[in-house]
């Protein structure tokens, strides 16, 4: 039976090379971005629908769950791949770019994981993958805003894992230590080499689930 697959946050690289390879697998592609009109090239060549949607607002995060279903069906496969970023200094920090940051590394997140969840619950199955990144284990200087966003994001993924997987919701959280790039380039991340890695979680036996990847290129130090 055919699996639906909604990315939030979908855009070039990553979100792409997802849509692309979960489009390979026959699965129903489903893309979320505050701007659609960019994704055109993408629907075009694997097929998947778009929705608008920021991912900061509830409201939006309900609709858009909504439709979905209503077209393609409940998502089995859910990935949250937003970020935002506000450096400087601590004493120079916007405080509204902070929270802007926050809300959407972070806060989005939870909406998204919410909706999701409470689909995947009655249905009892499904997967919630989010990207998180080396600021999700380590914060560096003048960039605190991102790393409070990715680990909050991380908290958020150990808590469901703990609360979920007992009723058969996988959840899956991925520290991208590195660029991402394109094939070839040792010293980044290849996207489909990342995407894989998603899609091999999802399909991960249920006996031997694992919660979190880190995912670093070869001659990455760490």
């Amino acid at each position: 039976m055919s699996e639906t697959a909604l990315i939030i946050g979908a855009g070039s690289g990553l979100s792409a090379a997802l849509a692309r390879l979960f489009a390979r697998e026959t699965m129903r592609v489903a893309l979320a971005a505050r701007r659609t009109e960019k994704l055109a090239p993408l629907l075009a060549e694997t097929g998947a629908r778009a929705w608008r949607c920021d991912a900061t607002k509830r409201k939006e995060v309900e609709a858009l769950f909504a439709a979905v279903e209503a077209e393609l069906g409940a998502p089995d496969l859910v990935v949250y791949n937003p970020s935002a970023r506000a450096r400087g200094a601590i004493t120079e920090l916007d405080p509204e770019e902070v929270q802007h940051s926050l809300m959407v590394t972070c806060f989005g997140g939870f909406l998204v994981a919410q909706a999701a969840a409470r689909r995947m619950l009655k249905r009892g199955s499904g997967t919630i993958l989010f990207t998180g990144a080396s600021a999700s284990v380590k914060g560096y200087a003048r960039s605190a805003p991102f790393a409070m966003g990715k680990f909050g994001l991380r908290g958020l993924a150990q808590s469901l894992a703990r609360e979920l997987q007992p009723q058969n919701i996988h959840i899956g959280h991925f520290v991208i230590d590195g660029g991402i790039g394109r094939a070839g380039d040792d010293e980044m991340l290849d996207p489909d080499a990342i995407a894989a890695s998603y899609l091999h979680v999802h399909r991960q036996h249920r006996s031997a689930w694992s919660w979190e990847m880190e995912l670093r290129p070869w001659i990455e130090s760490f």
